[in-house]
C-alpha cells in the first residue's frame, strides 16, 4: 500500500488552505490522510494554542470533506510543533496511505506507521514508564508500516503531553509527585523522555534508569523529533521508515547535526534517502526532489560552538530556544534554499548535546 508525503504552507494559524487544494484536486484523498507534522507560528511554549488551532482547522477538513467520523478522525496523529523564529515558515506535511495492493518485495520505498498511547499521567513523566509506553507504541507503529528491520526507521516523530500547574496540582491531589514544578522545563524532559522511548525500541540503548532520565547526555536518539503540548493526554507516534515492496515514489533518510552549523548533516540525510549527491554538495544539486527536512536543534548546554563561546543560554531577554530554532532553521533553509523546514527544539536525548536528529523525505520522480 503506497505511502505518499505532501507539504503544504499555512497562511494563518487556522489555515487549511493547502490540505483543501490537496483534496480538491484530487491528489489526495481525505480518508487516506494518516498522520500530519506541522509548525505553526506561535511561541512555542506552554501557552502556544496555535497548535490547538491548526490541529482543529485539518480535522475539520478531514471531517467535511470525506467520510471518517469526527471520532475516528480525532484518532489521526497530527503532531503540531511551535515557532517559526527567524526564516521558518509555518508548513505542514501531509502523510496519505493509498488502497493500491502491491505486488512483490520491489525497492524500500517510504513507510509509514502510527500509533496513540494510553493515557501519559503526569506523575509518568520523565519517569521510566513512559519510556516503556512510547517503546510499546513504537513497536506498534513500525508493525502497522510493515518495518521489521529497526535500521529501516529514520524518523519518529511523537507528541505528548507536558506539565502544567492543573495537571500538577491534580496529581498531588492524589499523593503523586511529578519531575518539576515548572511547565516549561517539563516540555524538555516530556521530549526527552519520549526520545529513551524511541531509542530503547529501536534497540539504541538499553531501558535508561530513573536517575538518568533528564541528565545522562551520552543516552539520546539518532531519529526521534519529539514535541509536546497542552492539547492531549497520550502519546501520539508516527513512525517513519522505508520498507521493502511498500511502492511509492518517496524515501526517507537521516543523519545527524553534530552541532547547530553542521549543513554536511544535512546532505548526508538526503543522501542516506537515496539521492546521489556530490561531497561538497549545493543546493542546486537537490533538483526540486525534496519533500521535507525534519530536525531537532538545541543549544549546546556548554555554552560553545565548535570552540567559541555562546551566549544565548545567559540571554534573559529572548530564551534560547527561539535563538537556536532560529539560527538552525537558517542554516537547513539555506542548504536546501527552503524556508519551510521543519526544526523544532527542547532537543533533550535527541542526537548529541548541542546537535540533533535530520531527517529528509525525498520524492524520485524518474526512479
Amino acid at each position: 500500500m503506497p505511502f505518499a508525503a505532501h507539504k503544504v504552507l499555512l497562511g494563518g494559524v487556522s489555515d487549511a488552505s493547502g490540505l483543501e487544494s490537496l483534496i480538491s484536486g484530487g491528489q489526495i484523498n481525505p480518508d487516506h490522510v494518516i498522520a500530519v507534522v506541522g509548525k505553526t507560528e506561535g511561541n512555542g511554549g506552554v501557552n502556544d494554542y496555535t497548535r490547538i488551532l491548526a490541529d482543529q482547522a485539518f480535522r475539520t477538513t478531514l471531517v467535511s470533506s470525506g467520510s471518517r467520523s469526527i471520532s475516528e478522525v480525532e484518532q489521526i496523529p497530527m503532531a503540531w510543533s511551535g515557532g517559526t523564529d527567524g526564516v521558518l515558515c509555518p508548513n505542514a506535511v501531509i502523510f496519505t496511505q493509498d488502497d493500491i495492493a502491491q505486488e512483490g518485495d520491489g525497492p524500500s520505498r517510504l513507510a509509514v506507521g502510527i500509533s496513540m498511547s494510553d493515557t501519559i499521567k503526569p506523575e509518568d513523566i520523565g519517569r521510566p514508564a513512559m519510556v516503556n509506553v512510547i517503546a510499546d507504541g513504537v513497536r506498534v507503529a513500525m508493525t502497522k508500516a510493515g518495518i521489521t528491520d529497526p535500521s529501516d526507521v529514520h524518523f519518529v516523530q511523537t507528541k505528548t503531553p507536558l506539565l502544567t500547574m492543573e495537571s500538577i496540582n491534580e496529581a498531588a491531589s492524589r499523593g503523586q509527585t511529578v519531575f518539576t514544578h515548572e511547565p516549561l522545563e517539563s516540555m524538555a524532559i516530556s521530549n526527552g523522555t519520549a526520545a529513551l522511548g524511541v531509542a530503547v525500541a529501536l534497540g539504541e540503548i538499553d531501558m535508561p534508569e530513573a536517575e538518568q532520565i533528564g541528565y545522562d547526555l551520552d543516552l539520546y536518539c539518532t531519529v526521534a523529533s519529539c514535541s509536546s503540548g497542552v492539547e492531549l493526554d497520550c502519546g501520539q507516534i508516527v513512525v517513519v521508515g522505508n520498507a521493502p515492496g511498500a511502492g511509492g515514489r518517496f524515501r526517507v533518510g537521516h543523519s545527524v547535526m553534530n552541532d547547530a552549523i553542521d549543513s554536511a548533516g544535512v546532505y548526508q540525510a538526503i543522501r542516506d534517502a537515496g539521492l546521489a549527491l556530490p561531497g561538497n554538495a549545493l543546493s542546486q544539486d537537490l533538483e526540486g526532489k525534496i519533500v521535507q527536512i525534519f530536525a531537532k536543534a538545541e543549544a549546546d548546554p556548554r555554552g560553545l560552538l565548535r570552540g567559541y563561546r555562546q551566549v544565548m543560554l545567559n540571554d534573559s531577554d529572548v530564551h534560547h530556544h527561539r535563538q537556536i530554532k532560529a539560527a538552525v532553521g537558517g542554516v537547513i533553509a539555506a542548504a536546501v534554499e527552503d524556508p519551510a523546514v521543519f526544526v523544532s527544539v527542547a532537543a533533550l536525548h535527541q542526537g548529541p548535546p548541542g546537535g540533533g536528529p535530520v531527517a529528509a523525505i525525498v520524492e524520485l520522480f524518474n526512479d
